[in-house]
Formats: structure tokens, C-alpha cells, sequence
């Protein structure tokens, strides 16, 4: 009896010297830091195995041992939280850390930026330049897309890109229809796209967009033409591609809807995508008496009520 009461103390003292051998081995491998002198990116893909994805975190140094993160995944159930994405990792990890990351679904989000002013062909080709998106799309018309900043994973559809910038274009559009100057000459908000496109093109300079609105706006109410660049320039190259050269007296007399030196009104599609900024200067143009502006020379322009103030201001153009 008192043989196996011994036996039995000392194995129990074996267990447990096992057990606190074994907790702090465990503590030691959760807690042990691993340096990341750089950032690292890892994809895991779709379908990726629990074994795989340990590799690759031991591959890039992430944690000590592949079975080590198997092990403690298992046992906390982390491998059915974890998506298919890219990850960052800026600074040092633990293999906690590492598991705890994976497990919230931090995906790492890259970013793909539309300037205002694109056409639509423009904006493709941005998509499909991108080489970590795929798929395809279906084409976009001009102006439906609202140029801003999109976030995406790779490997993302570039079909969902497209989508989302066509439903924040609606979005932003249809807030400043119904929100518009009540004595507008528009008749829905397609025109009030119209307009806010050729504002886009006409200036850069955000605190003018107003008051360009305000000229096509008065040239509309009065029934005079447009007489606008831009739009001839759209209607030389239908947004494909630049002019390449400064536009000619001759352009101006291209038999186009777009040309706005020959057919009154609104050219018949927008000329771009234009930003929010245009959309609203659209739906708010500055009240002013002017029927004309040309470059200042400065980066602006000048603003003239008759044809005898416009053409002494372009005469200052071209002296500079």
C-alpha cells in the first residue's frame, strides 16, 4: 500500500512537473515576440488549408513553427474565422498576435484613386492597368462613375469597383438634384450631370467652379451657345485619348452635338466624370451678371458681363 501511495505521489509530481514544463513552454512560444524589421504582406487564399497557412507564417517569419500555430488554432478554433485576403503586419508579433489578426479578419485594403475629370475610357483603362484586380466589367458610359478614392483586396473584381463608383455617383447626384437652385434651366439631373462635367473641365481652381456655373447657366437661361472648349475637344476625340495640341479655329467648326460653338444647348452625354465639388457648383451656381470668362494667365480666369469686357480680358490673356 504504502509502495503505491509512493508510486502514485511521484507520478503525480512527474505530471505536474510535466504540465508546469509544458505551460511554460506554451507561455513562451504565445508571448515571444517575432521581429518584423519591415512591413509584410500574405496572402491567403481562398480554400487555403490550416497547414498551408501555417507555413506561410513560418515561411515569412511570423511564427516559430507551422505545427505551433496548427496547434494553437485548433485548440482555440480559430482557422473557420479566418478569410480569404491579404494581411499586414508593420511590427512585432507574438504567435498570439499573429492568430488574433487572422481570426478578426483584419484585411489589408489597398487603394485605388480616380482624379475628377476622367473620361470614361480613362477610368477603364485605370482598372484594368491595375494587375491586382480581375475580371472584367461591363463598359461604362460617360460620367457614371464618381472619381474618388476606392479601397479593394486583391484579387478583388474590378466589376465591383465599377459598381461602387456608379452608385456613388447616383448617390451624390441625386442629393444634389433634390437639393438644386429652384430657377435652374435643367430639366433632370442627367442634364445637371451635363453640366457639372463641363464646369470640371473648364477650371481647377475649387472656389471658381461657382462662378463658371454661373456663366453656362446665364448662356442657357438667355438661349445663347455654350461655346465651350472642352466640348469640342470631346468631340474630336470622344474622351479616348488627349488632343495633343492646342485646339484650332478650324476645330470649331466640326459638325458634332458635342460642338458647342455650333448647336445650342447641352452637348447630349457628359464629357467626364466629374467630382462631387462640380456636381454641387451645378446645383448652385454663384448669381452673377457674367456671360464670359477666359485664363487669366495666373492659373484663374477673368470674368466679363459683356463681349467688350471679354475681349479686352482676352487681350491681357495674350499679352502674357
Amino acid at each position: 500500500m504504502k509502495k503505491t501511495l509512493l508510486s502514485i505521489k511521484i507520478a503525480g509530481f512527474i505530471c505536474g512537473l510535466a504540465a508546469a514544463f509544458f505551460y511554460g513552454y506554451a507561455l513562451n512560444v504565445l508571448q515571444t515576440p517575432m521581429p518584423v524589421d519591415e512591413p509584410k504582406i500574405i496572402q491567403i487564399k481562398s480554400g487555403t488549408s490550416l497547414k498551408k497557412i501555417a507555413q506561410i507564417l513560418q515561411e515569412n517569419g511570423l511564427v516559430q513553427k507551422d505545427w505551433q500555430f496548427v496547434l494553437y488554432s485548433k485548440i482555440n478554433k480559430i482557422y473557420p474565422k479566418i478569410k480569404a485576403g491579404e494581411y499586414l503586419f508593420e511590427h512585432d508579433v507574438t504567435l498570439e498576435n499573429v492568430a488574433q489578426i487572422l481570426a478578426d479578419s483584419k484585411i489589408y485594403l489597398r487603394k485605388i484613386t480616380f482624379a475628377e475629370g476622367l473620361t470614361a475610357r480613362e477610368i477603364s483603362d485605370i482598372l484594368y492597368q491595375n494587375e491586382l484586380l480581375e475580371g472584367d466589367f461591363v463598359p461604362l458610359k460617360e460620367g457614371e462613375f464618381l472619381p474618388e478614392t476606392y479601397t479593394f483586396s486583391r484579387g478583388e473584381e474590378r466589376q465591383k469597383i465599377a459598381a461602387q463608383g456608379k452608385v456613388a455617383m447616383q448617390k451624390v447626384l441625386q442629393q444634389a438634384w433634390d437639393g438644386r437652385d429652384v430657377d435652374l434651366p435643367l430639366k433632370n439631373k442627367e442634364e445637371l450631370l451635363v453640366l457639372a462635367s463641363i464646369i470640371e473641365k473648364e477650371t481647377g481652381v475649387p472656389t471658381e467652379r461657382p462662378q463658371v456655373a454661373s456663366v453656362f447657366v446665364n448662356r442657357l437661361k438667355k438661349g445663347m451657345l455654350l461655346q465651350t472648349d472642352p466640348t469640342v475637344i470631346y468631340a474630336l476625340t470622344q474622351g479616348k485619348q488627349d488632343l495633343g495640341r492646342a485646339l484650332m479655329r478650324r476645330d470649331l467648326t466640326v459638325d458634332s452635338p458635342y460642338n458647342t460653338y455650333k448647336y445650342a444647348g447641352l452637348p447630349p452625354t457628359p464629357i467626364c466624370s466629374p467630382g462631387a465639388a462640380s456636381i454641387m457648383a451645378a446645383a448652385h451656381p454663384d448669381k452673377t451678371p457674367y456671360l464670359y470668362f477666359v485664363a487669366s494667365g495666373t492659373g484663374g480666369h477673368n470674368f466679363a458681363r459683356t463681349l467688350q469686357e471679354h475681349n479686352a480680358n482676352v487681350k491681357k490673356w495674350r499679352q502674357r
